[in-house]
């Protein structure tokens, strides 16, 4: 595909100088290693909303299921233009090409959860609510990957979120290029090993789902199945549920491999079952095999190549 994955994000976090301080919060991962490979469409709610730079601070106020968007000394409650703004700018995001939204931790406009909310009466604060334009966003696009950046230090949530981001944009893809069965059954067999290392009992249901297309409408079937595959990425990949799938992909090549070979491969798949090499090892082996043995089938799995190699989403042990 030769457009990136279109991305929203916190300005702050590209360095950009928006906050009620007059400063940034700069991400460098975000900004210098993940920007090369997405499109960021940049957000500041505060700013876009009208407010100044720098401003007063502002915190959420009330009961953590409805908070007021209020002004720290002042107390001048700021909710009704922040939210009728984020009502505009979600409805034109929604037509946006979006894969995924990097949120800005703690904000109370841009965080995503646990987002600090004042009691009316005074007190100490609790960590239940979420930015008003967060909120919006995420209940009016509930499919779409989110993270905050404080979550994206964490390497497994970092991977399986950028993961999450590229799989949207090959579905944007598909839609783009013209919905059809045939379509979707080639971009199920596609991501069949990506969706087996997250659940193979996901993996069966969109299985069926596809094999039930027939009768099912166009809008049904997307919805559906777009639900399912993304409710499937958000489980965690862990060691063994990847060791199941290494093996899976090994067993193409077990009428292929010389003794030393099948050797080494064991020997590699066991290192990485008990942690001592990271993903990266095992999933470059079998890469090596996959253009030795010039197997079509596993050089189209998503799974051996999910997002850009200069991310090294797969390097950490």
């Amino acid at each position: 595909m030769g457009d990136l994955p279109r991305v929203g994000i916190s300005r702050c976090l590209l360095g950009e100088s928006v906050r009620y301080d007059g400063g940034h919060k700069l991400d460098r991962f975000l900004k210098d290693v993940l920007g090369p490979h997405v499109e960021y469409v940049p957000v500041c709610p505060e700013v876009e909303c009208g407010l100044s730079t720098p401003r007063e601070a502002m915190r959420l106020v009330g009961e953590p299921e409805a908070p007021r968007l209020v002004t720290i000394k002042t107390r001048r409650d700021i909710t009704p233009r922040m939210t009728g703004w984020a009502e505009a700018r979600v409805a034109a995001l929604a037509n946006d090409g979006l894969c995924g939204f990097v949120f800005k931790y703690g904000s109370p406009s841009s965080g995503m959860s646990r987002v600090k909310v004042y009691p009316e009466n005074g007190g100490a604060p609790v960590l239940k609510g979420r930015g008003l334009f967060a909120a919006r966003l995420m209940d009016s696009l509930p499919l779409l990957p989110v993270e905050d950046e404080g979550r994206l230090n964490d390497d497994a949530l970092r991977e399986n979120f950028i993961e999450r981001l590229f799989v949207m944009h090959r579905w944007l893809e598909l839609l783009r290029q013209g919905f059809s069965l045939g379509a979707l059954v080639g971009f199920h067999t596609r991501h069949k090993l990506l969706v087996m290392a997250h659940s193979v009992v996901h993996y069966r249901s969109l299985g069926r789902l596809v094999a039930q297309g027939a009768s099912m409408g166009p809008e049904a079937l997307q919805s559906a199945y777009l639900g399912g595959l993304l409710e499937a990425l958000r489980l965690a990949a862990t060691v063994k549920k990847h060791v199941n799938v290494l093996s899976h992909v090994m067993g193409y090549f077990k009428r292929h491999l010389s003794p030393d070979e099948k050797r080494e491969l064991l020997e590699v798949l066991d290192a990485y079952a008990r942690e001592l090499l990271p993903l990266i090892v095992p999933v470059t082996l079998l890469n090596h095999y996959v253009r030795k043995f010039s197997d079509s089938y596993l050089a189209a799995q998503w799974y051996l190549h999910p997002h850009p190699a200069e991310l090294k989403l797969r390097n950490h042990a």
